[in-house]
């Protein structure tokens, strides 16, 4: 077995362990909204923080503003994110916070991972 067929051939292994535990009702499925790179680093920096603003998600994030709203308000419409608009000294100031349901979903992304991750090492 070649180097590359060996990592893939764990990776097999670990996924048929989870989906061993999985059920038929619950399926096993990475949460698509938060597993972006993007927006895994959104949720990530929010549960790490009270309330971030944009332009210190954007600094934060290293993105660009058009990239941080199209990612931003995907989280908020799957209700993992909540915005609140005003305004600071006449200019607009967007904070975001991360909701009990975008903790939630986080905390079991990164239990789906562990357990991937658990999987492969065995």
């Amino acid at each position: 077995m070649r180097k590359g067929e060996l990592g893939d051939a764990r990776a097999k292994r670990a996924l048929k362990a989870i989906a061993g535990r999985a059920s038929a009702s619950r399926p096993l499925a990475l949460d698509e909204v938060i597993h972006h790179r993007m927006r895994l680093g959104i949720v990530s920096a929010l549960a790490a923080n009270d309330s971030l603003s944009f332009a210190e998600l954007k600094a934060l994030l290293k993105a660009t503003d058009g990239n941080l709203s199209v990612h931003a308000r995907k989280l908020e419409d799957a209700g993992y994110v909540a915005v609140k608009k005003r305004f600071l000294e006449r200019r607009p100031r967007s904070d975001y916070r991360l909701t009990y349901e975008g903790r939630k979903a986080l905390e079991r992304y990164v239990g789906h991972m562990e357990a991937i991750i658990g999987a492969v090492g065995q």
